[in-house]
């Protein structure tokens, strides 16, 4: 079996396990996992389900969601058509059968803006939302996307393909076919798929300066980028150039925008001595010798790690001041990291270069200190078996993309049945998932109604804050809570799905309202759903299921009743105004509430004896360790730190106790010194 085909039959079965899981048809399922996907890539900053399938003057359209509001995204109309096959083969697309799905979505977009398709589509349909929303914008609109999302195999290759414009709008086609999902998929993180030709799409190569020296350095070189080439670019590739985490953080409008805006506009010539440029990566380059030197002709997976607001600000001045960007360059850092490195160290190079802005993306890589923790403890602690199962298991935490099913791939099959079984796929998250669930639990499901991406960057604000000098507070029972936070979301897809009051559409709106709902009106009475029961039991209580069901059926009345001149519920569903709808409606809960929610005090008892008992389990494990290593290893660390004078006295005499076991027996207390001691001479390179 090839890999392709491999990875076909388990995007299958992944879709068949995420629509039994969330209540959905397959369709559905495959539209929500393409989004996130896309989302990742930067193909668009969100995707919104707005299912249509229908006729109009005999032909046939549809169209499966879109990219959000063109208003919030810089003028782009992205709408997304899915094309998802149920077949032990793979399906092999020519380019008639793409080009007949694009036509739909084409047909779609042109119906839109006549007054007579739209009066004959129903006014709380997500169809007609759509096709209100493009009539409404399109005066706004300065591009098209069209997406096409296959499991299917495309003979060809389409990514940002121009198409004959509609009223002069430009407009592009990009296909992500089952190879392009593989391979985005098998990257390990999220790195756009894009080649940028220099020399033929964008008037010619760039000057570059060798900068990288030695044996062990990655190479790298200097360069400097017309601004015109650069804003050339960004118009055809939008946020796909820039790297994940700096493009979950460049949604705030800041000073910073504000002062390039104005250089570029009063002083374009003072620009490269103002601004500080660029710090991009590459996968590949292609470089040709010149007269005057090097040149860069083509780069591989181009994405900007520094400089995103400078790239943004120059595409927007395009429009505003394009005399101006002919008199402005840019400096660029440019590295070449190969992508058996990219994971580590991309994520690396962007958080130095980052390092100086006041809000610091760099907090959230997937290498902070919160998601390695919550890694760790998804890998060590074992789930309860539950009312219904037979086993402990365990729910996987994956920080970076592809780390589920690059753990059970390198497995045999023999080891990969019991990883199967220790970890079910069911029981997998992402950390947009998490975020999804948190803020959901915050009582902000219009921030998370705004899509994956910036969802996400809000909650890495708050979390940021909350992780301090330690990260203390995010401990195992929050970890547990987490989980049990999951299980409830989860609950409620399946719920909205299957509810008699449900009309289709807006799902995601109404399960993050739904709960939220909840969360609120508990909080009214001084309590809280009781998430260590959800975590006991792994399954939400049938009162705990009602109340949700009765707050999800209200949820959907104020989504689906927008105010006068809103007429598309998911734009309004982003709005903080529907939650203050919905949160001071009334909800008749059925059942014993009291069944499934305790006190704000309970809880927090709850939390106080759990950190009580991992201070106390700390504190042993630590004198444990202490005891294990020995006086013999005591003495070499003492010697070692006073040749090099590494330790205060105090530390020295901890470790001169140490060193005298068992005639001396360090205190609790002297343990944690003499394991801090140890760890500040191990990161000095002690190794014992």
């Amino acid at each position: 079996m090839t890999e392709l085909l491999e990875f076909h039959h388990q995007l299958i079965a992944d879709i068949q396990g995420d629509a039994d899981a969330m209540g959905l048809v397959t369709a559905e399922a495959f539209f929500e996992k393409v989004a996130d996907l896309l989302s990742e890539a930067g193909e668009v900053d969100e995707a919104d389900r707005a299912y249509y399938e229908g006729k109009y003057s005999v032909h046939q359209m549809q169209v499966d969601g879109y990219g959000g509001d063109p208003s919030d995204n810089s003028g782009v109309l992205t709408l997304i058509i899915c094309d998802f096959g149920m077949s032990d083969e793979i399906r092999v697309l020519n380019r008639p059968h793409v080009e007949r799905l694009q036509n739909r979505l084409f047909r779609f977009l042109g119906s839109s803006m006549k007054p007579d398709f739209k009066n004959q589509l129903e006014e709380t349909s997500p169809g007609f939302g759509l096709a209100d929303l493009i009539s409404t914008r399109w005066n706004m609109i300065e591009k098209v996307k069209l997406v096409v999302a296959t499991n299917g195999n495309f003979s060809a290759r389409s990514d940002a393909e121009p198409l004959d414009p509609i009223d002069g709008k430009p407009i592009t086609l990009s296909v992500w076919d089952l190879k392009r999902l593989k391979q985005f998929m098998d990257q390990g993180q999220a790195r756009a798929d894009l080649q940028i030709d220099f020399e033929q799409d964008f008037g010619g190569g760039i000057p570059l300066l060798k900068a990288s020296a030695g044996d062990g350095a990655l190479e790298s070189y200097l360069a400097v980028i017309p601004g015109k080439q650069l804003a050339g670019i960004y118009e055809k590739w939008g946020p796909r150039l820039l790297e994940a985490n700096v493009r979950s953080f460049l949604q705030a409008r800041g000073k910073v925008n504000q002062g390039i805006r104005n250089t570029i506009r009063d002083e374009p010539h003072m620009f490269f001595s103002y601004n500080n440029g660029l710090s991009a990566t590459a996968d590949g380059i292609e470089i040709k010798q010149v007269e005057s030197g090097l040149e860069l002709v083509c780069a591989d997976n181009l994405q900007i790690v520094n400089g995103g607001q400078t790239t943004a600000s120059l595409h927007a001045a395009k429009k505003l001041f394009e005399e101006q960007l002919d008199q402005i360059h840019v400096q660029m850092k440019l590295t070449i990291v190969p992508r058996s490195q990219s994971e580590e160290v991309v994520p690396r190079i962007s958080e130095y270069a980052n390092s100086q802005n006041k809000v610091n993306a760099a907090d959230f890589f997937a290498n902070h200190p919160f998601h390695i923790r919550i890694e760790d403890y998804s890998r060590r602690l074992l789930a309860p078996a539950g009312e219904d199962g037979y086993r402990e298991t365990k729910w996987f935490y994956e920080r970076a993309r592809g780390q589920f099913a690059d753990e059970r791939g390198r497995r045999t099959p023999a080891e990969r049945k019991k990883f199967d079984a220790e970890y079910p796929r069911g029981q997998f998250f992402t950390k947009t998932d998490l975020a999804k669930y948190e803020n959901t639990f915050e009582c902000l499901p219009h921030i998370v109604s705004r899509g994956a991406q910036k969802n996400f960057a809000e909650f890495a604000k708050n979390i940021g804050k909350q992780w301090g000098k330690d990260g203390s507070v995010f401990d195992q029972l929050w970890y547990k809570r987490l989980v049990a936070k999951n299980i409830v979301f989860r609950t409620m897809e399946r719920l909205v799905s299957g509810a008699e009051w449900y009309e289709g559409g807006y799902r995601a709106n109404i399960v993050t309202y739904g709960i939220a709902k909840v969360v609120y009106d508990a909080a009214q009475k001084g309590k809280v759903i009781d998430l260590d029961l959800v975590w006991k039991n792994q399954t939400v209580a049938p009162e705990l299921k009602s109340m949700l069901s009765a707050a999800g059926e209200v949820a959907q009345l104020v989504i689906n009743s927008p105010p006068a001149g809103v007429r598309n519920a998911s734009e309004w569903a982003k709005k903080e105004i529907c939650w203050k709808w919905l949160s001071e409606k009334d909800v008749v809960y059925p059942g014993k509430t009291d069944r499934v929610t305790i006190t704000f005090e309970s809880a927090k008892s709850t939390a106080r004896e759990a950190k009580s008992e991992a201070e106390l389990d700390h504190s042993v494990n630590a004198e444990i360790e202490v005891h294990t290593l020995g006086s013999q290893f005591w003495k070499g660390a003492r010697d070692w730190a006073r040749e090099r004078a590494l330790l205060s006295p105090k530390e020295l005499g901890v470790l001169e106790t140490c060193s005298a076991i068992p005639r001396k027996m360090p205190s609790e207390r002297q343990c944690a010194v003499a394991l801090a001691a140890l760890k500040k001479l191990k990161d000095e390179g002690f190794s014992g």
